[in-house]
């Protein structure tokens, strides 16, 4: 075929990768989605990107550009094999090359660039990212945060934003165009522009700093502490934060991203809060939020049977992370990835690996802090609240004034304990597709709803009636408490119909004005609200580029 003729001219051809066991990590879903492909290309530059984008746009064929491949609602692969054109997809992977501006006050990110790579790489000038890891994001790309509206777990600093970014779009009669909005002046051509940017090709006075174009959200703070407002502090489909690549999904092929950094905290301090009573969680986020000095750095919320799904189920990944590091993850899950697509070849269970890495878990001691196992056994809900600096004092001070109480109570955490209470949150997640995959025959499906409630809601925590909890096997709740965001993954029992349960989830979020997904985006699994559907046609007028988002048409020019 032509096509791959040229990709192959274009970036060698082993970086064309088109049989079925070698594209199968990039056309399967971290946790939904799967469909065939023409080819998975490779770009090792962003000109090859560039090019290659060209040519598979000339050639008529739909564009899905990937980084990490870790997103939850399908957003990055294929849905189905019921689309009108080839599929193609770009990963980025090869392009991690992160440049500092100035002293470190802002980063220019190239596409497969990763957000563990980015907080070492500003770890060594004393400076912060955005954002850091996330529940299930562990080698989440910083551009796949930014296209996504990804929230994050930090309150000061809002979901992934920026206004500054050089992508490259399909105008209404075919024509590829890259647009410059990085604020570096590069030069002129695609040629110039990209070669220069990749090898840092410019300095102080090539680089522009516009007041009007931000590259951060930077009204966060404020916003998050209206805790009397009727609707969410953050959620996919907010207009006010859907600019060009920003909220794209993929709509533009983003080349790099421009983003401000943050001072580095000279200290921290972990606390632990078990309740058995909502309302005192409440009471907690209301009362910080609305008169501390200092926001909280994090505050994660944990419910009690997430707590157990994640103890056992993410314990593999939690010893990962300790025992590797966030940097080797990615390495990892590939390995896993080429070893579930051998077995796949071989007609064998592709949840083996799963099975023996959970083996493999089961045999290992207990890993969390004894004091953390002591308040699952007490309480119900759990809170970790992270302080930095002047807030440490404010914090240890108003705990100790509530608590201990009739329904909770808190301890200060040790750097170990509050490091591992920390993972132990994030691998919450996981924990559940592993759960899905070690039992396929009581298991129908997981729903999982990324949702944000109105900051003025008290009764957050979710009641369900009768006819839904008959069919699910397990409820796990967890989520960015002061944000008001919760992940909440429903293990559905086999014989259920998933997607009624979801539907019928939907309806009782309605009620509460909650809004949905609140930092996953829509995918293949939510239909995009007309704002947000609005966006992804503005950006892509001829819909080639990963078209079906949000449920929105897949045919040329939206027909």
């Amino acid at each position: 075929m032509h096509l791959l003729a040229r990709l192959r001219d274009l970036v060698g051809r082993r970086h064309v990768l088109t049989s079925a066991s070698a594209t199968r990590r990039f056309r399967r879903g971290y946790r939904t989605g799967e469909g065939r492909v023409l080819a998975v290309v490779r770009p090792g530059t962003l000109l090859e990107q560039f090019l290659a984008f060209e040519a598979i746009i000339a050639a008529g064929r739909i564009v899905i550009v990937q980084a990490a491949n870790t997103g939850l609602t399908g957003g990055s692969t294929p849905d189905g094999d019921d689309y009108d054109r080839d599929v193609v997809i770009i990963s980025t992977l090869r392009l991690d090359t992160i440049h500092l501006l100035g002293d470190g006050e802002q980063v220019v990110c190239l596409p497969g660039a990763t957000l563990h790579a980015l907080e070492a790489r500003l770890a060594r000038v004393g400076r912060q990212p955005h954002s850091v890891i996330g529940s299930s994001c562990i080698g989440a790309s910083v551009v796949g945060g930014v296209c996504n509206n990804s929230g994050g777990a930090l309150i000061r600093r809002g979901p992934a934003y920026t206004q500054c970014a050089l992508f490259a779009q399909v105008t209404s009669d075919g024509r590829v165009v890259l647009v410059n909005h990085l604020g570096l002046r590069l030069g002129n051509t695609p040629q110039e522009i990209l070669s220069r940017l990749e090898a840092g090709q410019f300095g102080p006075d090539e680089t522009e700093h516009d007041p009007a174009r931000a590259c951060s959200d930077r009204s966060y703070g404020e916003t998050v502490r209206h805790i009397d407002a009727d609707t969410p502090a953050r959620f996919n489909a907010d207009t006010g934060r859907l600019f060009e690549a920003a909220g794209s999904a993929g709509r533009v092929m983003v080349l790099a991203v421009r983003l401000d950094s943050f001072p580095r905290d000279a200290q921290l301090a972990d606390f632990y809060i078990g309740s058995n009573d909502p309302a005192e969680l409440t009471a907690i986020r209301r009362h910080i939020l609305g008169s501390f000095t200092d926001l909280p750095v994090q505050g994660e919320y944990l419910h009690r049977d997430a707590f157990d799904i994640a103890e056992r189920y993410g314990k593999d990944v939690f010893l990962a992370i300790r025992r590797l590091g966030t940097k080797r993850l990615p390495t990892f899950f590939a390995a896993k990835a080429r070893f579930d697509a051998l077995c796949e070849r071989l007609h064998l269970s592709t949840a083996l690996s799963d099975r023996l890495l959970q083996t493999i878990a089961d045999l290992a001691p207990r890993h969390l802090p004894a004091r953390m196992y002591a308040f699952r056994d007490r309480y119900e809900h759990h809170l970790l609240l992270r302080m930095a600096d002047g807030g440490i004092a404010e914090a240890e001070a108003y705990l100790g004034r509530i608590f201990p109480s009739a329904s909770g109570d808190w301890f200060r955490c040790t750097g170990d304990e509050g490091a591992k209470a920390f993972l132990h949150r994030f691998a919450a997640a996981g924990a559940a597709v592993r759960y899905r995959q070690l039992h396929p025959r009581t298991v129908a499906d997981i729903v999982a709803l990324d949702v944000a409630l109105p900051r003025n809601t008290r009764a957050w925590f979710e009641t369900l009636p009768p006819a839904i909890t008959e069919r699910l096997l397990h409820r796990l709740y967890y989520g960015h408490f002061f944000c008001h965001v919760f992940h909440q993954d429903y293990v559905v029992r086999s014989g259920a119909d998933p997607l009624a349960i979801e539907h019928e989830m939907w309806a009782l979020l309605d009620a509460r004005g909650a809004e949905y997904p609140a930092e996953h985006n829509v995918g293949h699994l939510y239909p995009a609200k007309p704002a947000l559907a609005a966006h992804y046609r503005a950006l892509d007028p001829c819909n080639c580029l990963n078209p079906g988002i949000g449920q929105t048409s897949r045919k040329p020019g939206w027909r």
